[in-house]
């Protein structure tokens, strides 16, 4: 089931964090740097990002989310992450699927380690295009990406 998270409380921003401090492991093994700011992320930092967030539950707990704004026409995806043992069982697909269906907007935009190959293959799997990468720093490059509705 998938629900929006109240992430002013607490308990959920806490649920939200520990299953993104797991999932960015994996990315940060995946690119070969810890030095990604989801990793330092704390329940203050997740509180005040001014994004809404959306969770995917089994039996109360949660299992993947995703976090967006929405700006004019224009859903940007800040993250989506899945705990590493619910990989493999289309959560991120469910909830990508779940913001295309519920707003109305002309583009999606998201950006990702360029050498996190799951997700690049993901993203180009759900058609998006890959707009341009920026070298964030000697180990760190990231490809942004863009769908059109």
């Amino acid at each position: 089931m998938i629900k929006i998270i109240d992430i002013n409380n607490s308990k959920y921003a806490e649920d939200v964090l520990n299953v993104q401090i797991l999932s960015y492991r994996v990315e940060a093994e995946i690119i070969g740097s810890y030095e990604i700011p989801p990793l330092k992320d704390t329940v203050y930092t997740l509180q005040h990002c001014d994004e809404t967030f959306f969770g995917y539950y089994e039996n109360k707990e949660l299992c993947g989310a995703i976090s967006l704004k929405v700006v004019d026409d224009e859903i940007d995806i800040h993250r989506l992450i899945v705990h590493p043992n619910h990989f493999r069982k289309g959560i991120a697909q469910l909830l990508l699927n779940f913001i295309e269906s519920k707003y109305e907007v002309k583009k999606i935009k998201v950006a990702t380690g360029s050498k996190n190959s799951p997700a690049v293959r993901f993203y180009k799997k759900n058609g998006f295009q890959d707009i341009k990468e920026i070298m964030v720093n000697e180990q760190i490059s990231l490809t942004f990406f863009e769908k059109k509705l």
